[in-house]
């Protein structure tokens, strides 16, 4: 098989980037490792900024998201035993929307099957070859049987654990990590949300986040040790845990009933540098990760998708490698930018094991100075709701 561009990876991040590509007349094929059902069973963020829903507008995915997402104003933050409301619209102008990565993903599977694009499923020991010459290629196997694509760029989309960055030669590649010392134990539930706007509570028992998919599905994390196991939180343990870090009007009003999903997923700061490697991009996760806390998982990839892009329409149509010469350094300058707010947001608001009361008390005056000063609430607001691209 020959196209232009070989993606590996059919994540919100590569499926993206091929409608992208496909709307710019560019050929493009993508290879998955997992089946499409398995691709869908992910629970995953569900905040997305204005730049995420342009460019799903752009490629005709956004119909859905119009209809059945929240778009959100504001956001509070819960402290002292009182919440406060940040008006993030106030101060930018900007909102963000509730829809879940996994109707992203699904409206971006449907509109590549409507376009008659090739995406290649259950494909087996995908392997890019040669992207350090002018003839990269990405071999797979499928079926027992063994294939190869020729293309002229390889874009990595293929997350954290993916072929694509672990194929980078280590002496290559530059990262940089952060590991937290605890995890976000999430719970899915047929429940109203117990507020309209998402509440980020710091707590002395640790962090909790009430948030939503819909007006009928509720998403609850606490925070909780590495070295817990979702076994040993019953329901009745979850919904009282996370009541007893809850404002008393929330405590009250929350409406609890069974999990339809529960996970722990612990939480990382991870770069890795370059996202260029010859003709191999890498995208997403496959080069960055942060913490769930300021929301910027799947908004980053958006944007990494949407700098490569256009980089490569640059080339096709224009013939120049600028954009592609230069995509590195753009999609890590909005990445680190991403990286440092989710930092400070993941510092402020949960209980870190190792530090005392100074620390917990550092974190109190930083939330009343944030929720008291317009320049303070409004540089939040202009980072949550999503740096320009």
């Amino acid at each position: 098989m020959r196209t232009k561009v070989a993606i590996i990876g059919a994540g919100p991040a590569g499926l993206l980037l091929g409608q992208l590509l496909h709307s710019f007349g560019i050929d493009n094929v993508i290879l998955e490792r997992q089946t499409p059902d398995y691709v869908l069973g992910r629970i995953r963020a569900g905040l997305l900024e204005e730049g995420t829903v342009s460019l799903l507008d752009q490629v005709g995915a956004g119909a859905r998201l119009h209809q059945e997402g929240l778009v959100h104003h504001g956001v509070e933050l819960a402290f002292g035993g009182a919440r406060h409301r940040i008006d993030m619209h106030a101060a930018t102008g900007k909102t963000v929307t509730i829809y879940g990565q996994t109707e992203v993903t699904l409206d971006l599977m449907n509109a590549r099957k409507a376009a008659g694009l090739t995406s290649v499923y259950s494909a087996a020991d995908v392997k890019p070859h040669d992207f350090d010459t002018d003839h990269p290629r990405v071999s797979y196997v499928k079926d027992g049987v063994a294939h190869e694509i020729a293309c002229d760029f390889i874009a990595g989309c293929d997350g954290f654990h993916g072929v694509s960055r672990a194929s980078v030669p280590a002496s290559a590649i530059t990262s940089y990590e952060r590991v937290y010392p605890f995890g976000w134990l999430g719970v899915l539930s047929e429940t109203p949300p117990v507020s309209p706007e998402l509440i980020y509570n710091n707590h002395e028992r640790g962090f909790a986040l009430c948030t939503m998919r819909s007006t009928h599905r509720s998403r609850y994390y606490v925070q909780c040790p590495l070295d817990d196991h979702v076994d040993q939180w019953s329901d009745e343990r979850f919904w009282d845990e996370l009541k007893r870090r809850l404002d008393q009007k929330a405590a009250d009003e929350i409406v609890t009933g069974p999990s339809i999903e529960k996970s722990i997923a612990p939480l990382r700061s991870f770069v890795a540098e370059p996202m260029r490697f010859g003709r191999m991009f890498l995208a997403g996760d496959a080069s960055h990760i942060v913490p769930p806390t300021g929301a910027k998982g799947l908004n980053l990839a958006a944007s990494d998708v949407h700098y490569l892009s256009q980089a490569l329409r640059e080339f096709y149509d224009e013939k120049s490698s600028a954009g592609l010469d230069g995509y590195s350094a753009k999609a890590l300058a909005r990445v680190w930018k991403a990286v440092r707010f989710s930092w400070w947001m993941t510092s402020m608001l949960h209980k870190f094991p190792d530090e005392g009361d100074f620390a917990a008390r550092i974190q109190i005056a930083e939330l009343d100075y944030l929720v008291s000063s317009k320049a303070a609430s409004a540089s939040l607001s202009e980072n949550y709701v999503g740096l320009p691209f």
